[in-house]
């Protein structure tokens, strides 16, 4: 029988190696771990488990098929690999079959078989088979540890070093974060000049503003779109001496370029068609202020100079002024561009960059200051509610979430738009997670590139059948609303057969 004959695909496109699922081509020297598992939950658990506390190289596959074919590939068939396989696979595939044709072909490995199946005859199979170790799901992610450990080490006389107690300061916090999320109002500690914030990003965001808002220098605030330079800049401006002086802005990226110059540095009566009259540029409105030059780095090359020069020299000159004129205004600038970046490729002058570099404040991604969710959602809440509180709303444990596991692409301005949007349309109502957009409710805390925030197993244990049971029952309703109810369509977006999806439905009394 040919060598992958035997072996049908459990799902279609798995061993994706953008999320998760590893070539294993590039294996080094080192005893490796493969992982051959068909539920995707399971299977990254096991490896985001295994890839925390073992010092070695995990890979994981949902079919046995993919395995194969990719161990076919390998250059050194002496690789030494510890394989960790499910017996029953989607479509019948078999896990003790891939053993055997592994050991036809002259792999070194020993091998731990589970099972969610327990009978006497599996087990006198795989005893036959000479796998190390037989386990039956549900099972303790440090006893699979313990095994795979002591297989290598009886295997290869090789001794693995583990990471089982890693515990960082990140990851205790994610698990806060996640398992204990409720809506709190912030305190007055919490809310500086608009910004909420209690996380320690914040928190140093805060105090920097408050030490550069004391000095005069040029301030340079990055960050991703909708994070709130605006807001930074002005609290520099009002923590500062200036306070009682004008702050201008001026959206560098929403002028036109050949209107900017006009805008920044005004114009004689004369110097161009339609300049009836001498107009203040905002530099000379900002004198003895602030101005404000958002998305700096959408200003084009030739204004650039100008600006320099402006900094350099404090003095402007605008369109069709004979003589230049004196300013004190102070710069701060934003942009959500790398301008380093941009100086590489030189679509930025790099001594610009390093003028307006004097006191960078970066502004972190609402992703990554998770813990702050709570404090906004509830500051939205209050802003958007009525007085009466006609139009409050709740949220779900669900929604919550959802909310918390969302990336935030748009950042806090996303955030304050999808509260307005849900007091507005679901007044009055809890919000669950179909209530959400649909962005938020695909992009969830259960999707792949979240899986390092959902996997952190706290000291104290966890009931693993109880919590794998609830994502899987999660996944399941989510597919099913996402398709209107359409299990053809659920059974795809899950990678499960329609049948094994109905079987699920009906053991767990799910009715759509």
């Amino acid at each position: 029988m040919d060598d992958l004959n035997f072996l049908q695909r459990s799902m279609e496109g798995e061993n994706q190696t953008s999320s998760g699922y590893d070539s294993l081509e590039n294996f080094g020297l080192n005893p490796k771990i493969i992982i051959v598992e068909d539920d995707k939950i399971l299977g990254l658990s096991i490896k985001k488990y295994f890839n925390k506390t073992l010092n070695c190289d995990v890979s994981l596959f949902t079919s046995a098929m993919d395995c194969l074919s990719d161990l076919l590939n390998w250059p050194n068939r002496d690789q030494k690999f510890c394989l960790i396989t499910d017996i029953s696979l989607e479509q019948g595939t078999d896990g003790l079959l891939l053993i055997d044709n592994l050991k036809e072909k002259g792999f070194d490995f020993v091998s731990i078989a589970m099972t969610g199946f327990a009978s006497i005859e599996n087990a006198i199979s795989a005893t036959k088979k000479g796998v190390y170790h037989y386990l039956t799901k549900p099972f303790e992610l440090e006893n699979l540890h313990k095994v795979a450990m002591e297989s290598i080490e009886k295997k290869f006389g090789i001794k693995l070093s583990s990471n089982i107690q890693n515990d960082t300061p990140v990851s205790r916090l994610q698990k806060r974060v996640i398992k204990n999320i409720q809506i709190e109002d912030p305190t007055k500690d919490d809310i500086f000049y608009g910004m909420i914030g209690r996380s320690k990003a914040m928190k140093d965001v805060f105090e920097r503003i408050e030490k550069v808002a004391l000095t005069d220098s040029t301030v340079l605030i990055t960050g991703p779109s909708g994070t709130g330079k605006e807001l930074v800049a002005t609290a520099i401006h009002e923590l500062s001496s200036r306070k009682e002086e004008s702050r201008i802005s001026v959206n560098c990226g929403a002028i036109p370029g050949e209107l900017l110059e006009s805008e920044l540095f005004g114009h004689v009566k004369g110097s161009f068609t339609g300049a009836i009259s001498d107009r203040k540029g905002r530099f000379e409105l900002a004198d003895k202020g602030s101005i404000f030059l958002d998305e700096i780095g959408d200003m084009p090359l030739v204004l650039q100079v100008k600006i320099l020069r402006a900094l350099q020299n404090r003095t402007i000159e605008p369109i069709g002024a004979s003589s230049p004129i004196k300013v004190d205004s102070r710069v701060i600038a934003a942009t959500h561009k790398d301008l380093e970046n941009m100086v590489d490729q030189g679509r930025f002058r790099e001594d610009l960059f390093y003028r307006l570099n004097v006191i960078p404040i970066t502004i972190p991604a609402l992703k990554d200051r998770k813990e702050d969710i709570p404090l906004l959602v509830s500051y939205f809440l209050k802003r958007f509610i009525s007085a009466d509180k006609s139009n409050s709303i709740t949220f779900s444990d669900k929604a919550l979430e959802l909310l918390i596991g969302y990336d935030w692409p748009g950042n806090v301005r996303e955030l304050e738009n999808i509260i307005e949007r849900l007091v507005i349309l679901r007044g009055g109502n809890e919000i669950v997670p179909e209530d959400l957009p649909a962005k938020i409710f695909r992009s969830n805390p259960l999707a792949t590139n979240h899986y390092t925030e959902i996997f952190e197993l706290p000291k104290e244990g966890v009931d693993l059948k109880k919590v794998l049971s609830d994502i899987e029952e999660s996944l399941i309703i989510q597919a099913l609303s996402l398709t209107g109810g359409n299990k053809n369509q659920a059974s795809k977006l899950l990678s499960l057969n329609r049948t094994t999806l109905i079987e699920k439905l009906k053991k767990r009394s799910i009715q759509f």
